[in-house]
């Protein structure tokens, strides 16, 4: 499904990111894209759902990065017949695991002694593939992005993500053509993580991107890119995802 005929593009960024996480060939991929520059002081992943949708037509296609993928779920859970496609990139969709919560707020501590710049220096590198890291221009980039965002920002959203309900029990009800996208040298969210969840989604079609780390859409653009080109050239499903509670 192409052209005018398609569901707009909804892009939802990740933590401390926003709508310069994508390649601008991402917003010709389809028309409208409609790429929010982030979720305010939403501190719930179901605020930041309902933020994203705001002003978005009735039917759109959801892409998801990293936290972005788990409001995208939460809008599958909330909203399933507005949902026409879904893509799930580096992501995850456990639940809180021990030692995450003191780890995030090491970094607000961080944030809130040294200011933006020294929480992002700590938080950045591990999300980008090891031998990127050296990759000036690409680091400079995200880095402005995420320093702009701001320690509020965190906190915001890490409170969401140390909060996020349980989907697992959604997946499987998911019934809209699927991509689930990581890099080979995603540290935060491996591949085998990502193979879970495209096995748990009916039909959900697995990519990896070789060489790219959790920051793949930056890291990586022209595979990202083709990758979307693909999952959005796919048939839409015939039915509307079931609702779970």
């Amino acid at each position: 499904m192409s052209g005018s005929s398609a569901a707009p593009l909804l892009l939802l960024p990740g933590l401390l990111c926003d709508a310069r996480t994508w390649p601008s060939e991402t917003l010709s991929l389809t028309r409208p894209a409609i790429a929010p520059m982030g979720y305010g002081d939403a501190d719930t992943l179901t605020d930041m759902a309902e933020r994203a949708l705001e002003g978005a037509p009735e039917r759109v296609s959801l892409l998801g990065h990293s936290m972005g993928a788990r409001v995208a779920l939460e809008i599958v859970r909330r909203h399933p017949h507005r949902v026409e496609r879904l893509a799930l990139v580096s992501t995850g969709v456990h639940l809180t695991r021990p030692g995450e919560a003191n780890a995030r707020h090491a970094l607000l501590d961080i944030g809130l002694a040294q200011g933006a710049e020294a929480l992002v220096d700590r938080w950045l590198p591990p999300m980008v593939a090891a031998h990127r890291r050296s990759d000036e221009a690409l680091i400079l980039s995200l880095r402005t992005m995420c320093v702009q965002a701001g320690v509020e920002t965190f906190a915001h959203q890490i409170k969401a993500l140390l909060h996020r309900p349980e989907v697992e029990r959604l997946l499987p009800t998911i019934g809209c053509p699927t991509l689930v996208l990581v890099g080979s040298e995603d540290q935060w969210s491996p591949p085998d993580q990502h193979r879970a969840i495209a096995a748990a989604i009916p039909g959900a079609t697995l990519k990896i991107i070789e060489g790219a780390g959790h920051m793949l859409p930056a890291e990586a653009p022209a595979g990202f890119v083709a990758a979307m080109a693909e999952w959005l050239a796919a048939e839409p499903a015939s039915l509307p995802v079931r609702h779970v509670a």
